[in-house]
């Protein structure tokens, strides 16, 4: 709130005070508040008293001037105090609350997951750590196993929570400790999880659309294309993504996994966000269900976000047949008996499922039009910062 002091109308030693005062020094005020529509927020305060609550020396690092990155990260328990910092915030808050209302609102059960684990569910780097005299455990790249778990017992659940990478990237898109949200279904297919995923993105977005315009108004945010999503998303078979990449000079072939470059070459020809379907087998993680039509591949999705922000969302139906999925836990080289239990729920009653992770830093980026993920979290963690 804006407040306005006039010094004919305090008392000398209010007008001292105000003169004295420093940045981000913490101030008790009294008077009368009121409707003033030129003022930031619209409500502007008129005082007459000032108490100085806590002074800031004349020091304070954070001064209304160019500072680098790296200063800013360094003081980032101040950094938060920003116009632009509180409104990333409180979208990713809204945000929040806009994933637990959808789950909640169609019978989704929330399932918390743990964090320390003996079996891993993707390819990428793993923080490990040694766990008593059990041997080594790893932070969780993932919730999703055990998601499946708490699917066959209660149908419909989801996971939220922090997931960790020990990968050596330095790109805008990467963190070390994201948040995750994954929702796992019994009985829905491939097709099914992609209805699903529309539907979700869609409502994420609309809420932040409803309920943060001022804020994305703080960051300059041009919510024109933010309007454009909505159900259905096109659909693009990875096949014909790589013919569609070799067309416009990309150096591809059949078998790679698609590079940020290539999403971006991919989401120029749409207004919305776009399903890549149908990876090769060799691409993803070894719990992807073999799709039937190809072999070659499994039946899974990327969903691409617009405007280059790449890959939000990574699902698949996942391998019901047991002896299918020993056979890619065997090929992986993993460990059969980490996963003895995840076989398990193959061999006493397996059903059709699938599920899917939103990440949420990478969601929470694209709607704001961020152009790093570090900004999304309060205190990032990146291969060189494991500080403040």
């Amino acid at each position: 709130m804006q407040g306005v002091l006039v010094k004919t109308q305090v008392s000398a030693e209010v007008w001292e005070r105000f003169a004295a005062l420093t940045i981000e020094t913490s101030v008790a005020l009294t008077g009368e508040v009121r409707i003033e529509p030129r003022s930031p927020g619209g409500i502007e305060i008129s005082v007459t008293e000032l108490e100085i609550i806590g002074a800031s020396p004349l020091d304070y690092p954070i001064q209304p001037k160019e500072h680098g990155i790296d200063f800013l990260l360094d003081h980032r328990h101040l950094w938060l105090r920003s116009p632009r910092q509180r409104a990333i915030a409180r979208v990713r808050s809204e945000i929040e609350q806009a994933i637990h209302d959808f789950f909640y609102a169609r019978g989704f059960v929330r399932v918390d997951t743990p964090i320390l684990t003996a079996a891993i569910g993707e390819r990428s780097g793993l923080f490990e750590t040694e766990y008593f005299d059990e041997g080594s455990a790893y932070l969780a790249q993932t919730g999703q196993l055990y998601g499946e778990a708490a699917a066959a017992a209660l149908g419909r659940i989801y996971t939220f929570g922090p997931t960790f990478r020990a990968e050596k990237s330095k790109t805008r898109r990467h963190l070390s400790e994201f948040w995750m949200i994954e929702p796992e279904v019994a009985w829905n297919d491939s097709d099914d999880n992609m209805r699903l995923q529309e539907e979700f993105v869609t409502n994420l977005v609309q809420r932040a659309l409803e309920r943060c315009a001022r804020e994305l108004s703080v960051l300059e945010r041009d919510t024109s294309p933010l309007t454009l999503v909505s159900p259905p998303f096109p659909r693009l078979d990875y096949g014909d993504a790589i013919q569609f990449l070799k067309q416009h000079g990309r150096s591809i072939a059949w078998g790679d996994d698609l590079g940020a470059e290539d999403e971006a070459v991919i989401v120029a020809e749409y207004d919305r966000p776009v399903f890549v379907v149908n990876y090769p087998r060799e691409a993803k993680a070894f719990y992807m269900k073999e799709n039937p039509a190809d072999p070659r591949t499994v039946l899974c999705d990327d969903l691409l976000a617009p405007e280059g922000y790449g890959e939000i969302i990574g699902g698949s139906q996942r391998e019901d047949d047991h002896d299918k999925l020993l056979t890619r836990i065997r090929a992986e080289g993993l460990p059969e008996t980490a996963y003895d239990w995840y076989l398990d729920l193959r061999k006493y009653g397996t059903f059709v499922h699938s599920g899917f992770g939103l990440g949420l830093e990478r969601t929470i980026s694209w709607i704001c039009g961020l152009g790093h993920l570090r900004e999304t979290i309060a205190f990032p963690r990146m291969m060189n910062r494991l500080r403040p």
